[in-house]
């Protein structure tokens, strides 16, 4: 190890997540031979075969993922180390990667997407929607940024003050759920309370990994609950199905409202008391004084017109 070199921390890093002699070259602009004598240099280093051979590609042994967040964490730190002070975003190259809930995507990227692109030409951004991993991605620095949905509502298990305190983050907008239904639907003839909303059967359209929403969590303390036909992650196919049944869908009002101008679909309160929920830009405190992180920073949040 004493004459170690740090570009086969790289190597193996790539390797670790392609799984692949191919893929890992292609993505290193190298060869395949290269990219094998650098993982016998490996093997030699670290007294161990790293990976094993199998039908479907490369498999790494126990030693390699043990080895593999010490790996990652200690290239987050050279490259933090050797990256410029200086950010001119119309010469980077830089690539994001950013983990948003579905309703996020509508909701943010055409506010600051344009300047991005007139700004940044050649800066990309790669999106994933947010699962129940994202927030260990972020603690872990495997992303840039993630926009998920917290709650304000004291009775939430997803309040924002659970956010962990290694990740920063902006509030960026405030959106409550909405009941959608059929336009002749026969609860419209009925005066709207929350005996109606509870006597029909529901849609649930899950989004962000959430599992329970804020309104389920309300209910449950009242010994409530809905009485859900079917849950399903389509709001498409959960639109096309509420205009054939008398089913109810509640959804996010900004994103609900913009998509069923053009639907058989109505719109009515949740006529139970509840605080609205935030959009949350969260990034993890290891980016805070890096150049590029702020500019993105900026440019989401300018195009938000953050909420203060």
């Amino acid at each position: 190890m004493k004459n170690f070199d740090i570009n086969l921390l790289r190597i193996l890093n790539v390797l670790l997540e392609e799984q692949s002699v191919t893929a890992a070259a292609a993505r290193l602009h190298l060869s395949q031979s290269a990219v094998s004598k650098q993982l016998a240099k490996l093997r030699q280093t670290f007294a161990d075969p790293l990976f094993e051979r199998t039908p479907y590609g490369l498999r790494p042994t126990p030693k390699a993922l043990l080895l593999s967040d010490s790996v990652y964490d200690i290239l987050q730190q050279v490259n933090q180390l050797t990256r410029a002070e200086v950010f001119d975003p119309a010469l980077s190259q830089r690539q994001f990667h950013i983990d948003l809930v579905e309703t996020a995507y509508s909701l943010t990227y055409p506010r600051f997407m344009p300047q991005l692109l007139q700004q940044a030409p050649d800066i990309s951004l790669t999106s994933k929607t947010w699962n129940d991993d994202s927030l260990q991605r972020l603690l872990r620095c495997e992303i840039d940024f993630g926009i998920g949905i917290f709650e304000w509502d004291e009775r939430s298990s997803s309040h924002y003050r659970h956010v962990p305190s290694s990740l920063n983050y902006i509030e960026l907008a405030r959106d409550y759920p909405v009941c959608l239904m059929r336009k002749d639907h026969p609860a419209l003839s009925e005066p709207w309370s929350l005996d109606v909303f509870l006597k029909y059967r529901h849609l649930q359209v899950s989004i962000g990994g959430l599992k329970r929403w804020l309104l389920d969590e309300i209910l449950a303390l009242e010994h409530k609950q809905l009485d859900n036909a079917v849950n399903m992650t389509d709001f498409y196919a959960g639109v096309k199905l509420c205009e054939q049944s008398d089913l109810f869908m509640c959804y996010p009002s900004v994103a609900a409202l913009a998509m069923i101008e053009d639907t058989d679909l109505v719109s009515r309160p949740i006529p139970i008391e509840l605080e609205p929920g935030g959009y949350f830009l969260l990034w993890n405190k290891h980016f805070d004084l890096d150049p590029s992180h702020q500019w993105l920073r900026q440019l989401i949040t300018n195009g938000m017109n953050v909420i203060k």
